[in-house]
């Protein structure tokens, strides 16, 4: 695994390691009489945490950084300080002192479940259901997270070509870290993070569910994997095992992709939730029940840099982007699915989202690929919307298929994480909200999403 001496700056204590541990525990059972600074470095751990855990479906959240075992320490075994004002205050210093100094790409990958390997370390050792590879990058406070599907075909050293989701089989975090910087041309992973598949459902139903959007009828079972998906289209609060059915669920036309995409709006969700108030009490408890199903490398000292940079992270700052390629055709490969990679735009992707040089895009955003989907009642608004571009010196515009979920405030989406310019389109059209992740039209740059913002905005125009 990589060296990571330089990325995380590393203060001394003020005071010893066991008096900080008391501290963080004295914080989680009396968060309502703590301070601001206080409270913020909690969220920064928390939200990290869950983030973390949230990439078990596969595609990230907010805010990403585990809690390793030690960690859970902290709130199972730690008696709480009682009269400590002043070695609070002190303790308090020394954790908000532990920062990140350069960017850290973490490995996260959700592991399958491996039949028989309860309470062992070989639950880890299953082929990796989600990998996503996660930049905390300080110099612009954001957080990028890369979807590297589970079908992408690679080249494992010593078993040639094959899924990526087979590397942690063959050689564990190790390899599969080669593997992803191999695919991304050099791109350094920092630190790994396994997260076992039920670590997902039992965050979802700690926080009393996430409220998702089901685009369509999703029925699928599986005697084999013990396997049953049954869900209703339309808006519903889903339970842990309602939600792995929504990221699991593979519909025949777009695959693997498409679980992906299910696995960011999921993440979305579980984003919102946790930033409710009345979530907070529920997280100490997650914390202890979720830490048996983490596996990382990471250090608390690490983590809690992580933590402290996410306090100052807001929502809008999290960047998802989908690994570039194609699903292979039935005569290639002897008929086995894939999904070919896009070496080109690989290239591309890496450059503006994972080199500490990164200076914005060239291309303009008027011969960007962009699609339009109607997520209205209104039937032509779609055409509307292309035909007003197209007027306005777009050159590259198309109508994708309507959206099931309908809005009243029009969605932009950057596609491949072009979030500079998905705001240079709100700017130019004057409405919408912007977001950057992988759930819009697949082959497009950014997907307008319209809604009936956009009906209300054409009228005004004629």
């Amino acid at each position: 695994m990589a060296n990571v001496s330089g990325r995380f700056e590393k203060q001394e204590y003020s005071q010893n390691s066991e008096n900080t541990v008391a501290v963080v525990s004295s914080v989680m059972s009396g968060l309502k009489k703590a301070s601001p600074l206080q409270k913020g470095l909690f969220w920064g751990i928390t939200l990290s945490f869950t983030a973390l855990v949230s990439a078990t479906v596969g595609a990230a959240v907010a805010l990403i950084s585990p809690l390793p075992a030690p960690i859970g320490a902290i709130f199972q075994k730690t008696t709480f300080p009682t009269q400590t004002d002043i070695l609070e205050a002190q303790a308090w210093n020394s954790l908000i002192n532990q920062q990140l100094s350069r960017p850290v790409n973490i490995l996260v990958m959700g592991i399958d479940r491996v039949l028989d390997a309860k309470n062992s370390d070989d639950v880890f050792k299953g082929r990796s259901d989600t990998m996503l590879l996660v930049r905390f990058d300080p110099s612009d406070k954001t957080v990028r997270m890369l979807s590297i599907p589970r079908d992408s075909r690679v080249r494992i050293p010593g078993h040639g070509f094959t899924k990526i989701n087979d590397a942690n089989v063959h050689g564990g975090p190790t390899l599969a870290a080669e593997v992803v910087t191999n695919t991304l041309g050099g791109v350094t992973v920092d630190r790994y993070v396994r997260v076992t598949t039920d670590a997902f459902k039992e965050l979802v139903d700690l926080v009393g569910g996430v409220e998702v959007y089901v685009p369509e009828r999703m029925y699928h079972k599986d005697v084999t994997q013990k396997l049953e998906i049954d869900l209703q289209e339309g808006w519903q609060n889903l339970n842990g095992d309602q939600a792995e059915q929504f990221a699991r669920f593979r519909n025949p036309q777009y695959g693997d992709i498409g679980r992906v995409q299910r696995q960011q709006i999921l993440l979305k969700a579980l984003q919102q939730k946790i930033f409710s108030p009345t979530i907070l009490p529920s997280l100490p408890k997650a914390v202890q029940v979720l830490q048996q199903y983490i596996d990382t490398n990471l250090s608390v000292e690490e983590m809690l840099a992580i933590a402290n940079f996410g306090r100052e992270i807001k929502q809008d700052d999290l960047r998802m982007i989908l690994l570039p390629g194609r699903f292979n055709n039935l005569e290639e490969y002897d008929g086995r699915s894939y999904w070919i990679l896009n070496r080109r735009e690989i290239k591309t992707i890496v450059a503006n989202n994972f080199t500490d040089n990164y200076t914005g895009g060239e291309t303009s955003v008027y011969s960007l690929r962009i699609a339009i989907q109607n997520a209205t009642h209104t039937k032509g608004l779609a055409r509307r919307t292309r035909n007003y571009l197209a007027k306005r010196g777009y050159t590259n515009v198309y109508i994708s298929d309507d959206s099931s979920q309908k809005l009243e405030t029009t969605a932009i989406i950057a596609q491949k994480g072009d979030i500079q310019s998905a705001n240079l389109l709100k700017n130019q059209l004057g409405i919408g909200k912007v977001e950057s992740s992988s759930t819009g039209a697949l082959d497009s740059d950014l997907t307008i999403r319209v809604g009936d913002d956009v009906a209300q905005f054409l009228d005004a125009q004629q």
